[in-house]
C-alpha cells in the first residue's frame, strides 16, 4: 500500500511545478520581471523555451523527481507524471480559445480569381 506521505507529496509537487512552469511561461510576474527576462532571452534556445509550458514542467519536475525517488525506474516514473500533471493542469486551467468557423469559398469565386476576372 502506498504511504499518504508519498501521495502527499506527489501532489504537492505536482503543483508547484505547475506553478513554476505556468509562471514562468504565462505571466509577467512581480514588476515585470519574468516578462522582461522573456524579453531579453528574445528567440533564443532559452527564449522559446520560456514559451513552452510543456518542456518547462519537464525540465522544472527533473530536481523534484529525483528528491521523490528512490530508485531509477522510479525517478523515471516520477519525473514523467510530475510533469503529466503539470501539462494536465495547465490545459484544466486554460481558458477555451473561440474557435474561428471557417466556410469554403465558392468554386465559382476562385475561378474568377484565377482568371483575372
Amino acid at each position: 500500500m502506498i504511504a499518504v506521505n508519498v501521495v502527499w507529496r506527489f501532489a504537492l509537487c505536482s503543483l508547484a511545478v505547475w506553478l513554476i512552469a505556468h509562471l514562468l511561461s504565462g505571466e509577467n510576474g512581480l514588476w515585470d520581471m519574468i516578462g522582461r527576462l522573456r524579453s531579453a532571452l528574445g528567440s533564443s534556445a532559452l527564449g522559446r523555451l520560456m514559451d513552452c509550458h510543456y518542456s518547462l514542467s519537464l525540465l522544472i519536475s527533473l530536481p523534484l523527481a529525483v528528491w521523490l525517488s528512490s530508485s531509477w525506474i522510479g525517478f523515471l516514473v516520477q519525473w514523467l507524471a510530475l510533469s503529466a500533471a503539470a501539462c494536465l493542469l495547465e490545459r484544466a486551467t486554460q481558458r477555451p480559445h473561440r474557435r474561428l468557423r471557417v466556410s469554403p469559398i465558392p468554386a465559382s469565386f476562385l475561378d474568377k480569381v484565377i482568371d483575372g476576372a
